[in-house]
């Protein structure tokens, strides 16, 4: 279930206004390229990707579980243009076929089980349409996170001032907790949250295991090759598995 974060109105609010454009979402639009595409979003929070694509002339369906985030992307210009679907990645259903199914964010880090990995994969294989391609990213656990993962900052939202912090709670294994607090004038808020770091090899088993075979690897958003030891991001661009003759 998602957290506070994507929750609670207030912090909405701030998340939206404190994700504007960035170089991730220019790599992830450009992948759509100029002809017009049938594009799932799956984690499309506040809309701001699934819009761009709407504006570009794309055939767009936004997912998220986050009543809240879907409400702040149906307040914004166009977004009539965009289906808005409330659900968990692994459990969206359709009849429709995509030609590009991305997974934007960091949120693959949210699925915190193999078993939930598994079940979005093999989702996300059964809704490609054929040469349809699927992209998302994760941090690589080989980067040391922890080390530089809290920070403070002020904000100042159209209706007043917050002051954002992150805070590391533990790291074990692959999986790393923290909490992000929320000093508002008139109240704080709290919201705890939980991201996996799976290795890429191992992300690499499961895609395969779902029928799928990645077809690009790129350790950052200039699309430089991916270094296991030194990347800090892995980008997978995959597609579904051929099927063998004879």
């Amino acid at each position: 279930m998602p957290d506070q974060h994507y929750l609670h109105p207030r912090l909405v609010e701030v998340y939206d206004f404190d994700s504007p454009w960035s170089i991730d979402r220019d790599f992830f639009f450009n992948l759509a390229g100029a002809q017009p595409l049938s594009i799932l979003d799956l984690g499309c929070g506040t809309g701001i990707l699934s819009l761009a694509y709407a504006n570009k002339g794309h055939s767009v369906t936004g997912v998220d579980p986050a009543r809240e985030m879907l409400r702040r992307a149906r307040e914004k210009k166009n977004s009539n243009q965009v289906e808005w679907i409330q659900c968990a990645a692994q459990d969206f259903s359709s009849d429709k076929r995509f030609d590009l199914i991305i997974m934007t964010g960091h949120a693959f880090q949210v699925l915190l089980t193999d078993a939930d990995v598994l079940s979005t994969f093999n989702m996300m294989q059964k809704h490609l349409a054929p040469a349809g391609r699927i992209a998302f990213e994760s941090r690589n656990p080989a980067i040391d996170w922890a080390r530089d993962w809290n920070y403070r900052v002020a904000l100042n939202l159209p209706n007043g001032r917050v002051a954002e912090t992150r805070r590391l709670i533990a790291r074990v294994n692959d999986r790393m907790s923290f909490e992000l607090r929320y000093e508002f004038e008139d109240e704080t808020l709290v919201s705890a949250s939980e991201l996996r770091f799976l290795r890429c090899d191992r992300i690499l088993e499961l895609l395969s295991t779902s029928g799928l075979q990645v077809v690009e690897l790129v350790g950052d958003w200039d699309s430089a090759p991916f270094d296991d030891a030194t990347s800090r991001e892995m980008i997978f661009i995959a597609k579904a598995k051929s099927v063998g003759h004879g």
